[in-house]
Parts: structure tokens; C-alpha cells; sequence
């Protein structure tokens, strides 16, 4: 939580009391039977450890492809890991072949900006954090990004080229994402798309070189060079970097646990590309889970679980252990079944608790969410115990805000569920509110306004939950619950969901099935009390 404002990670890291930072490659990790006891660099160094964390990347087994090119690596100028994917295969993980890429870079001095759409970020810009102290940590300078277009001739350029792309020449095996594809997968598969939009983004405040988001490609150089010249504003573009394309190799994510640990393996966690997701926010988040857990491990206390209704992580983390990854993974909302309550401006009610329980949240910034807890109930009780009686004087009040007027007496909290109500218009029909707070006021307005579509929600997750969290133990017999097709046993043998809500969540397991093994739990379960 201190370090959340550092400019330098590499600055922090170095600086961490008690962490040794040692640079290699690591070709194997040491098990004594199925327990993980370390791990091997390439010069067969041993570093002993009692849980390791495999963040892989795009680097485990990284081919990169520009046109009919391709050099190892999993990042221009890194070289990629082979000896631990050649390891991961040997002692029996199920392994897969991914595809991701990335656009060029350009020469800022190169573009003609004045043809082209400035999209200003934020005004004032939004911290990610809750406990952000502006005093101490001032807004860096913003900058703005520019949108520009392809076109039809950028498309037709691209697509006279298709013979010079890996992708359709089937040098590159990888399945690639759906969510971002490459340009000459775009023109590919939209074919009746008239443009796309480019994002232009500069790579950093003192940087001359953009980002040019939304043109992933793998196509050759000067084919880069030509398509992009046909695009208002980079019509003498120079390219600072090429776009590639990466292949690179992962496992199977049904074969871990919830905590990001190998089911088979105990100690070793994994997280990011390795398991089979695509994008910096999901490789955070698994990192997160893992190093956690990692930690618990060593400290000897519980798992760290983050649920579906708690947390995004918890929805990424739960389809990636149940469905497996057949094509890079993103997260996107309509994943979560409670998406509802997953809101951002929530998060810091969701999971400040059990971040201070962890270490994780410092006392200093735990208080300041409790105090803002405290804050919002208050309010919400001034809302609920606030009462205007439907006299001439309040009814022409409402009337001039521009809201209904009322027969009988109405609070607060009525008034502010309706959807053209804010604080401002309380406040001119002489409502005080408890705090003059942004942030609580936001939090107590967002839950007033959604409380019955809230509330919906908790019901239908209270039912679920009564027995979505019952245990499945790893030695349960599927084929000895009547009822199930073959094609769930083999499934579900192949998944071992934890609890019977993963088993609801295993793709092509009906809720049948489910209330069959509910059946077999709760009868084996009588069967051991009765023993």
C-alpha cells in the first residue's frame, strides 16, 4: 500500500527489506515427489523455495513473426524461455499454443496531428486508488491521444497482401484473440466495414513514440510502412517499430485450483499468459491471487478466495479453472452474474476487510475507509428519517426542481430514487445533507437509485449460495452418480471442480447434473455422520 505512488517498480523492488532480486533464466522447478522444493536456473543454480510462482508471459516457448519472418523471443529484443516449457510438457501438463500480437510504434515527429481528432483523457483526471493523497503525491502532467481511421484503400492494401501474412499462410498455429484481432484479421472478417478506429497514444510523457492502437499486425515491414501511409495524418509516417505477432505456449487452466496452485503440484502457482489470458489487467489480477496465496502458503494459513459475486478476479479466475482457455482470455462484464454489485465505485466496500486482513491495505488507508463507511450509513439514515409533507410551499418546491408532486408525506430517500433527482435539487428543497463528501454522497446516490435492482441481485445470490460453496472432495466419484451422460463424467473428472457451484459453472453440465451430485453429497455426507 506504501508503494502504490512509486514511480520506478524497479526502484521499489530493489528496495523491499527482506526480497534478494536475482536475474535468470529458470529451465526447470525442483519437486520432491509432488511437493515444489525450488527452482533451476539455466546454469543449474538451485534456489530453494517452498512455493514458485511460474509469470511466464508471452516468453514460454515466443516465436516472433513479422511477414514470413519469425525469430524466438517473447518481446522484440528478450529472448523467450524454452527449457521450462520443455520441462512443463515432460512431467505431464496439458499444454497449449497461443497467438497475440502487437502494432508498430511510430515517430511523432512523422505525424501530421492536425488532421486527426485529440481525445483528452479525464477532467480531473480519476485515480485507480481510493486512498490517493493528492497532497503527497501530486497529478502527473496529462497529455492527449488522437483518433484517425483506415479507410478502404488501407484495407485493400492490406488484403492484396494476405499472402505475405503468417496468419493466413498458416505459419502461425496459435489461436489468436477474438475480443482485439490484427488489422488483416479485422479486414479479414469485416469486410463490409468501411474504416477502423486507430487510437494514436504516446508511449510515455518524455517519449517521441506512439502507440498506435487498434493496428496489431504481423504483416511484413514494408507492408506496414505502405498500408499505414494510406491513413489521414500518417501519410509520412516512419515507423519506430514494427508490429509482430507472438506465438508462445501455456497450460491448460483447468489444472489449477482456485488459488492459482497446480491441482498436482503443491507450491506451484501460475499466472498470466501461462494461463491462457490475454491482457495487462488479467495477468495483474492472477499475479495478485497467486502471490497471495503463495504467501499464505509459506505463512501455513488459509486459501485466498476472491467469489464471483465479490470481485471481477473471482469471475476471471473461476472460468479460467472451469472452461479453460481455447482462445486467449479476456474479462469483460458480461461474464459476472452480479455484475450489478461488482460496480467500481464500490470496490473499496467490497474488499478493503479482507486487503487489511491480509497485510495488504496499511491501517492508515483501512481507516479511511472506515470512516467513509461510516459516513455513507449515516447518510443513508438522514435520507430514510428526512420527511417533507405534501404541503403548497414543498410542492412548489419540487414542481421548480422539475419532479412530481406529492399527496402524502415522501422522505428523502423516496425523492432520491427517482431518476431525475440528485443532490443538488435535495439541497433546493431544503435538504441538508450529512457530509458535503463527493465520494459518499456518489456511493450513498448509486445505492439509493439501484437499491431494488441491488437487492434483486443479493436475493438471487443468497439462494444460490446456500449450497454454491458446498465442497466436492477430489476423490468424488462421478460415475457412481446416477443419471450422468457420459460426456459430464468425463468433464467433470477432467475439471474436479471445488464446490458444487464450480460444477454448475463447467461448460455442457446442466443443472440436472447438479442436482444429481447435490443428491450424492448430501446422502454420502449422512452416510459418514451415521458411521
Amino acid at each position: 500500500d506504501k508503494y502504490v505512488y512509486a514511480a520506478n517498480m524497479k526502484e521499489v523492488i530493489e528496495s523491499t527489506p527482506n526480497l534478494a532480486l536475482v536475474q535468470r533464466e529458470i529451465s526447470s522447478i525442483i519437486l520432491d515427489g509432488n511437493q515444489v522444493v525450488g527452482a533451476r536456473s539455466s546454469f543449474g543454480e538451485e534456489f530453494r523455495a517452498r512455493a514458485v510462482i511460474i509469470t511466464t508471459g508471452t516468453f514460454l516457448g515466443g516465436l516472433m513473426h513479422v511477414g514470413m519472418q519469425n525469430e524466438r523471443g517473447g518481446r522484440s529484443g528478450d529472448n523467450a524461455s524454452y527449457g521450462l516449457s520443455t520441462w512443463l510438457k515432460e512431467i505431464g501438463f496439458r499444454m497449449m499454443r497461443l497467438k497475440t500480437g502487437t502494432p508498430p510504434r511510430l515517430e511523432r515527429q512523422s505525424i501530421d496531428f492536425s488532421q486527426l481528432e485529440k481525445q483528452y483523457g479525464d477532467r480531473p483526471p480519476q485515480p485507480f486508488s481510493f486512498y490517493y493523497r493528492p497532497e503527497q503525491f501530486p497529478v502527473l502532467p496529462q497529455i492527449c491521444c488522437w483518433i484517425t481511421y483506415t479507410n478502404p484503400k488501407t484495407h485493400e492494401y492490406i488484403a492484396d497482401n494476405f499472402d505475405r501474412s503468417p496468419m493466413f499462410t498458416g505459419i502461425i498455429k496459435g489461436a489468436g484473440p477474438r475480443y482485439c484481432p490484427s488489422i488483416e484479421d479485422k479486414v479479414k472478417r469485416f469486410a463490409d466495414k468501411d474504416r477502423h478506429q486507430i487510437f494514436l497514444e504516446p508511449e510515455g510523457l518524455k517519449t517521441k513514440e506512439i502507440y498506435a492502437n487498434g493496428l496489431s499486425t504481423s504483416l511484413p515491414l514494408d507492408v506496414q510502412k505502405s498500408f499505414l501511409r494510406t491513413i489521414a495524418g500518417l501519410e509520412k509516417v516512419e515507423i519506430s517499430r514494427p508490429g509482430y505477432a507472438v506465438e508462445y505456449d501455456c497450460i491448460d487452466p483447468c489444472q489449477l485450483k482456485r488459488t492459482m496452485e497446480s491441482k498436482e503440484f503443491s507450491g506451484l502457482f501460475c499466472a498470466g499468459q501461462i494461463n491462457g489470458t490475454s491482457g495487462y489487467e488479467e495477468a495483474g489480477a492472477q499475479g495478485l491471487m497467486a502471490g497471495i496465496n503463495a504467501a499464505q502458503r509459506v505463512r501455513e494459513k488459509d486459501d485466498f478466495i476472491v467469489s464471483r459475486a465479490e470481485g471481477y478476479i473471482g469471475v476471471l479466475i473461476d472460468d479460467l479453472v472451469l472452461k479453460g482457455a481455447d482462445e486467449p482470455y479476456r474479462m469483460f462484464t458480461s461474464r459476472a452474474e452480479y455484475r450489478l454489485l461488482l460496480r467500481e465505485d464500490n470496490a473499496d466496500m467490497r474488499l478493503s476487510e479482507r486487503a487489511h486482513g491480509l497485510g495488504l491495505l496499511s491501517d492508515e488507508s483501512f481507516e479511511t475507509f472506515i470512516v467513509k463507511r461510516a459516513l455513507v450509513d449515516v447518510e443513508k439514515a438522514c435520507l430514510a428519517t428526512t420527511f417533507f409533507n405534501p404541503t403548497v410551499e414543498n410542492n412548489e418546491r419540487f414542481s421548480a426542481i422539475g419532479t412530481a408532486t406529492v399527496k402524502d408525506r415522501v422522505s428523502a430517500h423516496q425523492l432520491l430514487k427517482r431518476p431525475e433527482i440528485n443532490y443538488a435539487q435535495l439541497k433546493a428543497v431544503s435538504y441538508e445533507a450529512t457530509s458535503e463528501r463527493p465520494d459518499v454522497l456518489e456511493q450513498v446516490m448509486i445505492q439509493t437509485k439501484y437499491e431494488g435492482y441491488i437487492q434483486r441481485d443479493l436475493e438471487l445470490l443468497d439462494a444460490y449460495s446456500r449450497n454454491e460453496s458446498m465442497r466436492i472432495p477430489n476423490s468424488f466419484e462421478y460415475q457412481a452418480v446416477g443419471g450422468l451422460s457420459t460426456e459430464v463424467i468425463e468433464k467433470l473428472n477432467r475439471v474436479r471442480p471445488e464446490t458444487l457451484g464450480q460444477a454448475l459453472r463447467v461448460q455442457g453440465v446442466t443443472p440436472a447434473a447438479v442436482a444429481a451430485i447435490l443428491v450424492r453429497l448430501k446422502t454420502r455426507e449422512s452416510a459418514i455422520h451415521v458411521h
